[in-house]
């Protein structure tokens, strides 16, 4: 039987990067593999993030939705029995951030389903830096999305780890006294304690009896140092059976993607234009700016600059610098993946989708196409 993995997580808590990480173990270990996109949007920028990956072991299936769950989860169906008879060790599903687990397992139970595939792991990622204000629904796609979990990883640890080091160096200039520093060993513990009480206590709001360990069931530490041993216990972690009090999700204003498709800028003003989109409340909560955009001909000569979440998210190193004009060689495009914690836009080849994503909870579309003008909305 194919064994078939789900990797779940809220929105932008990082599930793409890391099934990139994921994937090239399983094909490292002679695995032939198919990644399969289920996502509600009508456009899907991870299967253009997670092209490199295509070769002979991997290849990229995509469902969209848009029109329904009912009609979403017959094409789920229809994808995977297309996919059975391919010769596919393993099926990887990254679903989207707002998901119904029903789906998954009721599929699942189907014939002839239930005759070629068999569960392998359901992994939940959740960012170490999870926001504690969620909205109930928000906390509930949270809890729900955790619940079966045979691990949950956390993202961004290496962000947290840096972030503290900057801050500390600031902390040595100001403060006169030789006991300033503090352990970031210690800081980085309370900071995923935390993030996993919180975990803890969403399940409990919604009558899950489970609960998180850290040291039984969260993977925590950065995503650079994985070994072969963390990836062999994420890939037979298995998933639990566990109940959780179901809301609802239907009012489909509460949770959107909006799509502005052609929009042309230079950096340093697509730079402007996100950071003031993300702080303005206005526009809703927006969770995460994904996406590719082309650089307008006028930003030859401009430098790069980058804030202290754009250097700890990998984006460069201190002290190098670069030019729009260097970046124009290699490529007239920028990816952008943005959340309120940080910023992170980097040179790419043409990308075959020129669009940026705006996810988030009750957007206001008006005012967020006022950042955008000139492109066009999906």
């Amino acid at each position: 039987m194919i064994k078939i993995d789900l990797i779940t997580g809220f929105l932008g808590s990082g599930k793409t990067t890391f099934i990139k990480k994921y994937a090239e173990y399983l094909i490292s270990q002679g695995e032939r593999i198919c990644i399969l996109e289920n996502d509600y949007g009508a456009i899907n920028i991870d299967m253009v993030l997670l092209n490199d990956l295509l070769g002979p072991n991997c290849e990229l299936e995509m469902v969209v939705g848009g029109d329904g769950a009912a009609a979403h989860q017959r094409r789920f169906r229809t994808k995977l029995i297309s996919m059975g008879m391919l010769g596919y060790t393993r099926v990887i599903i990254e679903p989207s951030g707002i998901y119904d687990m029903d789906e998954f397992f009721d599929t699942l139970c189907e014939s002839p389903l239930d005759r070629w595939y068999e569960i392998g792991s359901i992994i939940t990622i959740v960012d170490a830096h999870t926001d504690t204000g969620l909205s109930k629904k928000a906390r509930y796609l949270l809890a729900s999305e955790s619940a079966c979990a045979g691990k949950i990883v956390l993202s961004r640890i290496d962000s947290m780890e840096n972030a503290f080091h900057a801050k500390d160096d600031i902390r040595s200039l100001t403060d006169n006294s030789s006991d300033y520093r503090h352990s970031p060993d210690t800081a980085r513990h309370d900071a995923i304690s935390a993030t996993i009480e919180y975990l803890n206590s969403s399940l409990e709001l919604f009558g899950c009896k489970r609960s998180f360990l850290l040291e039984k069931d969260i993977i925590a530490k950065s995503w650079d140092e994985l070994t072969d041993r963390d990836f062999l216990a994420i890939k037979s972690a298995g998933y639990k059976h566990a109940s959780i009090v179901k809301l609802p999700l239907t009012d489909g204003d509460d949770f959107q993607s909006l799509f502005y498709i052609n929009f042309r800028t230079t950096e340093t003003d697509l730079r402007q234009r996100i950071s003031e989109l993300l702080s303005d409340t206005s526009a809703g909560n927006i969770i995460r700016i994904k996406g590719f955009v082309a650089l307008s001909e006028s930003t030859g000569g401009v430098s790069l600059e980058y804030t202290l979440d754009e250097t700890v998210s990998g984006v460069k190193s201190p002290g190098e610098n670069r030019s729009i004009s260097d970046i124009m060689k290699t490529g007239h495009f920028m990816e952008v993946n943005a959340t309120k914690e940080g910023l992170n836009i980097r040179s790419t080849e043409k990308p075959s989708q020129e669009v940026l994503i705006i996810i988030g909870e009750k957007l206001d579309k008006n005012i967020i196409s006022g950042y955008f003008p000139g492109a066009v909305t999906v």
